[in-house]
């Protein structure tokens, strides 16, 4: 049975932490760009809408089925992104990984390579999960092959997955690393973050 908590990643270039409402001027200043929400079904259009994103995110881990973080930068101590695991099943030990955003000042940096590795390492070696999942939308090309490079199998689309903002229909493809694939993952995010 899975047993998640609130919990604190650290790394070299980011710092996970739980979400909480202090963290609602830090996620606008963040997430105000456009371009981040092409492909979410939510986006930030103003304080208000962070502040919504905040709530939700904090009802839905109040409920035990969400675990929201803020993602920090080590080097400036300013809010980044956000990141959640989400679809946590305590019984079936497995969860998602999603819902990640980051400002676009990181973009094609190391820090979201480095947010994965920190998650996956949580979930496979402190909770004991034995499957992973994260999903994208099918037309995100650049993040299926972001997926694909630290491991992730793909798995299948889910046709018309999602009704999105201004009534698009999604569909959403999913990929996985189960436990006994962490190994080779895990060796494959250290050498693409540490050349180890």
């Amino acid at each position: 049975m899975l047993q998640i908590a609130p919990v604190t990643l650290e790394g070299k270039l980011v710092r996970l932490e739980p979400l909480g409402p202090e963290h609602v001027e830090g996620l606008w200043e963040a997430g105000r760009f456009e371009q981040i929400w092409s492909y979410m079904s939510i986006a930030m259009h103003n304080p208000e809408d962070t502040q919504s994103f905040v709530e939700q995110a904090l009802q839905n881990a109040q409920e035990g089925t969400e675990l929201p973080f803020v993602i920090v930068s080590q080097e400036t101590d300013k809010i980044i992104g956000s990141t959640r695991f989400l679809g946590i099943s305590r019984k079936d030990r497995g969860l998602e990984i999603g819902f990640t955003w980051l400002t676009p000042s990181v973009w094609k940096t190391a820090v979201n390579t480095e947010c994965k590795f920190l998650l996956l390492r949580h979930c496979f070696e402190e909770l004991e999960c034995i499957r992973v999942q994260l999903k994208t939308d099918s037309r995100n090309l650049n993040s299926q092959r972001a997926i694909k490079r630290i491991g992730g199998i793909q798995e299948g689309v889910l046709r018309n997955h999602m009704v999105l903002r201004e009534g698009y229909i999604r569909d959403s493809v999913y990929f996985s690393i189960v436990d006994k694939e962490w190994p080779a993952a895990k060796e494959k995010l250290q050498m693409l973050l540490f050349g180890e």
